[in-house]
């Protein structure tokens, strides 16, 4: 196969973290298997004529800490000269996002594959999608009904609620069994009760971590990234302070990671990360998930490696 032309629609790359940008590994991986990239923001897409258009800037990506990429000239091009799309602008999936998707939508007709694919990105909310699999996940509620949202931390008593569209840890609250500030809570997160929210059963495993499993081409990686949280904290995330600790897949992860495999893969979703809390998944995610450097870094892989081989593979079998 030649040489790929890579595009990556992502947030500002100079305002990354150098050290844990997962990426930055992808753009590294691309390059060694030399594939020449191409670097777009949301703001760069556009569309004329019914064809996707970008302004494209040729992308250099470095290992370096103190200067990891160059950008070129821009120049508004056709994405459908473009052999791939590596959408990694981080949620909330907003209207800017979901408009950003759709015009990826054009580019992919005319032939560019675009990872993870538009369709399964606009059906596919990071909460929602895992409760299509209702056996994999603790007792949940959808709402925006302040009677409804009472009535569940009321029968479960230990609660998290949290925004449909969050990331990082974002909006979410852990509502003991006397539930205080309960109504506040539900009235911020609804906006006084316009706005569906999730509450979960709280899970006390969150102690030991909040695992991301990562699949590539609906294959997992052995090795998940447990987020163990800060003293005092009920979120694992990363960004909310968590810790980091790579722990191989337990037989449950396997048996979870069956039950959703065949929907991903028949959504043609390239790269996905599973969060599993003790024995349940709470989250998919399919927009731009994370963790490749943590994982890699600790236990010697090259996931972002992975991703590129499928990827190859994936446009090898179009031919």
């Amino acid at each position: 196969m030649s040489a790929l032309r890579i595009g990556v629609v992502m947030d500002p790359i100079a305002e990354l973290t150098f050290k844990k940008d997962t990426t930055l590994a992808m753009l590294w991986a691309a390059q060694a298997r030399g594939a020449s990239l191409f670097y777009l923001e949301q703001e760069d897409l556009f569309l004329r004529e019914g064809r996707a258009f970008g302004r494209l800037r040729p992308l250099t990506a470095h290992r370096d800490p103190e200067h990891w990429y160059d950008l070129g000239e821009v120049e508004a091009r056709p994405l459908a000269e473009l052999d791939v799309i590596l959408m990694r602008k981080d949620p909330p999936v907003d209207a800017h996002f979901l408009n950003a998707v759709h015009l990826l939508g054009f580019a992919e007709r005319e032939g560019v594959l675009v990872v993870n694919p538009t369709r399964a990105l606009l059906e596919c909310n990071e909460k929602l999608f895992a409760q299509q699999f209702p056996q994999c996940c603790t007792p949940t509620l959808v709402s925006c009904n302040e009677a409804e949202l009472r009535a569940f931390h009321a029968e479960h008593r230990d609660v998290i609620l949290k925004p449909l569209d969050g990331m990082g840890g974002s909006g979410i609250f852990h509502v003991q069994p006397e539930g205080r500030n309960l109504g506040a809570i539900i009235e911020m997160l609804t906006e006084r009760g316009r706005q569906q929210i999730m509450a979960q059963r709280y899970i006390p495993e969150i102690r030991d971590g909040d695992t991301r499993i990562l699949l590539v081409d609906g294959e997992p990686v052995p090795y998940g990234l447990a987020r163990v949280p800060m003293a005092g904290e009920t979120r694992g995330n990363l960004a909310a302070g968590g810790t980091g600790v790579s722990r191989e897949l337990t037989e449950r992860d396997h048996w979870l990671i069956q039950q959703v495999q065949p929907m991903i893969r028949d959504k043609g979703l390239m790269f996905v990360g599973l969060d599993v809390i003790g024995d349940y998944i709470t989250e998919i995610n399919v927009t731009s998930p994370t963790c490749v450097r943590e994982i890699d870094d600790q236990r010697g892989t090259d996931i972002a490696g992975l991703l590129m081989d499928a990827i190859e593979r994936r446009l090898a079998n179009r031919d």
